[in-house]
């Protein structure tokens, strides 16, 4: 099991690396949530080197997505990595992100209101 890690982003954008899973979803969500109410508007959620994702990674990405639209900002998706796409499209839920979603590192249309 790889241990994740972030980098150090330009405001209003976090990226994530290694794995996204039950065993780094606290200190994930906290980190998360932080960006969120720290942002300014718009939080970019950059993907791109996400290794694993698995369903409590898959509950953060959605509790972060629902507490961007209750506090009326946006959440985008960006650089969205082979593991991310094909959990979000395996279960449906690409769409809730804004869709389609980008492997390549630029922004896909993920904006959301």
């Amino acid at each position: 099991m790889s241990e994740p890690s972030t980098l150090t982003p330009p405001p209003g954008r976090v990226r994530l690396e290694g794995e996204v899973t039950i065993y780094h979803a606290a200190s994930q969500k906290a980190l998360l949530i932080d960006a969120l109410a720290g942002c300014g508007g718009t939080l970019e959620l950059d993907l791109s080197d996400v290794t694993e994702i698995d369903t409590a990674g898959l509950q953060l990405l959605m509790l972060l997505k629902r507490t961007a639209v209750r506090q009326g900002q946006a959440l985008r998706l960006i650089g969205c990595s082979p593991a991310v796409s094909e959990v979000l499209e395996l279960v449906n839920v690409a769409g809730l992100f804004g869709g389609p979603l980008s492997v390549d590192g630029q922004a896909g249309d993920g904006s959301t209101p």
